[in-house]
């Protein structure tokens, strides 16, 4: 929407800057103090490029349009100032208020001014009331634009910490799952998993669904997907943690694992690759005691790995 009286407006901005300057560092500081992250150096910083852009741009004609390309050295420092808050922690209306701060010191000055000309008042407070709205929701829009491009790489790193793949034998990997399998989260399931095998040259996966609350058809349509996917790759998976209610559910579901080695519990699981793998565990330690033998160092730790 084009309103007039951008020059005049520009020469508000050239002459009165510092008394603009006062008032409006003094709201902001308050604002950004209760978040951090923002000194008054450079709060003065971001003032002079926003009134010294907002000046060029009123000053470039008399009638006010936001959106024209006078106006994108403002939109470029109010998309910067909006994304740089995003990241700090403050809210949409407390970056709005960058621009909407500035609104009633504008107001008084053309107060003064224009005391005598009602008409001219009343225009330049149209212009500024409308151009204002016009700044605000731009930084709001962007705020937002902001804050759903933070969520998304914080939700993908999370689904990465999520599901960590361990290396617990030489050819031997674990993944453990926790929480609800989802078509999002088993993309990344498969690709840690698949890129581990890579990395290792493992022969054995456990998947280990402990921590999975409930296994429906579709999680169960995952975890096929996943053990197919690392088959291609030349590993063979153990699913473990299967428990009673689990099994149940399977069962009652009519999803046929029977292609799939199962185990209640990692340890089980862990056994069977070592076995796969040509290794097993003994109490080789415990054994020489009761023959009489000097422990070997080993096996005074307790359980020790025989074979490759």
């Amino acid at each position: 929407m084009e309103t007039l009286g951008g020059t005049r407006l520009a020469q508000l901005f050239n002459e009165r800057q510092s008394e603009l300057l006062g008032e409006w560092v003094a709201q902001q500081y308050a604002i950004a103090a209760r978040r951090g992250g923002v000194t008054e150096a450079q709060l003065r910083n971001q003032f002079a490029q926003f009134v010294a852009l907002t000046g060029a741009a009123l000053g470039a004609s008399d009638r006010v349009d936001f959106r024209a390309p006078a106006w994108d050295d403002v939109r470029s420092l109010l998309a910067e100032v909006s994304t740089q808050r995003a990241r700090q922690g403050f809210t949409p209306v407390e970056t709005a208020m960058f621009v909407f701060s500035l609104k009633e010191p504008l107001f008084a000055r053309l107060r003064g001014e224009l005391a005598e000309d009602s008409a001219k008042l009343a225009e330049l407070t149209w212009t500024i009331s409308t151009l204002f709205d016009a700044l605000g929701l731009y930084t709001t829009e962007v705020f937002q634009t902001s804050r759903e491009q933070i969520i998304v790489r914080q939700q993908q790193e999370l689904l990465e910490l999520s599901t960590p793949v361990v290396q617990l034998w030489d050819g031997i990997l674990a993944l453990p799952l926790i929480g609800t399998l989802d078509s999002a989260r088993t993309q990344v399931v498969m690709e840690s998993l698949l890129q581990k095998i890579v990395d290792t040259g493992a022969a054995i996966a456990i998947i280990d669904i402990t921590g999975v609350p409930t296994v429906d058809t579709l999680v169960a349509q995952h975890l096929l997907k996943t053990v197919a996917a690392a088959r291609l790759m030349g590993a063979d998976c153990i699913i473990s943690g299967i428990r009673p209610q689990i099994a149940q559910t399977i069962v009652h579901l009519g999803v046929n694992l029977s292609n799939v080695i199962t185990k209640a519990t990692l340890a089980d699981a862990f056994t069977i690759a070592l076995q796969r793998t040509g290794k097993s565990v003994s109490n080789a330690g415990r054994h020489a005691e009761a023959q009489g033998a000097p422990a070997t160092p080993h096996a005074l730790r307790g359980n020790q790995f025989v074979g490759d």
